[in-house]
């Protein structure tokens, strides 16, 4: 299992870099995160029940807390903190990104929903 040398929160970019020590290095995109965060909350709780996270394009992290020595939790500013994401899940995202992030595109198109957060009314 690759093991992180280094993980950078780039927030005015709204993205984390990843190094492995297997020599990969990724970057990781915030709404990238969010949308595949492995939370219950988004990937339910069997297969099957992933639930599709729209709106999410302006998200940002508030911060990386360590969880024990094999994963982080990624505090999002829209308060969604119940994903751990372990060594192994964060090295998954970077190599399946753009196949994942395809899908998701896909997904949403299919569904009629976007990236964009929904316009407040008033004024």
């Amino acid at each position: 299992m690759p093991t992180p040398t280094e993980i950078r929160l780039k927030r005015a970019e709204r993205l984390l870099e990843v190094a492995f020590d297997d020599g990969s290095r990724f970057r990781l995109p915030a709404e990238y995160l969010r949308v595949e965060s492995p939370s219950a909350e988004v990937q339910g709780h069997g297969p099957g029940q992933k639930v599709l996270v729209s709106g999410r394009r302006e998200v940002g992290i508030l911060r990386l807390e360590p969880v024990g020595h094999y994963a982080i939790r990624i505090a999002f500013d829209d308060l969604h903190d119940s994903g751990i994401y372990s060594w192994d899940y964060l090295h998954r995202l970077g190599t399946e990104q753009a196949e994942r992030w395809a899908a998701y595109e896909q997904a949403l198109a299919e569904k009629g929903l976007s990236r964009d957060p929904p316009r407040r009314r008033g004024g």
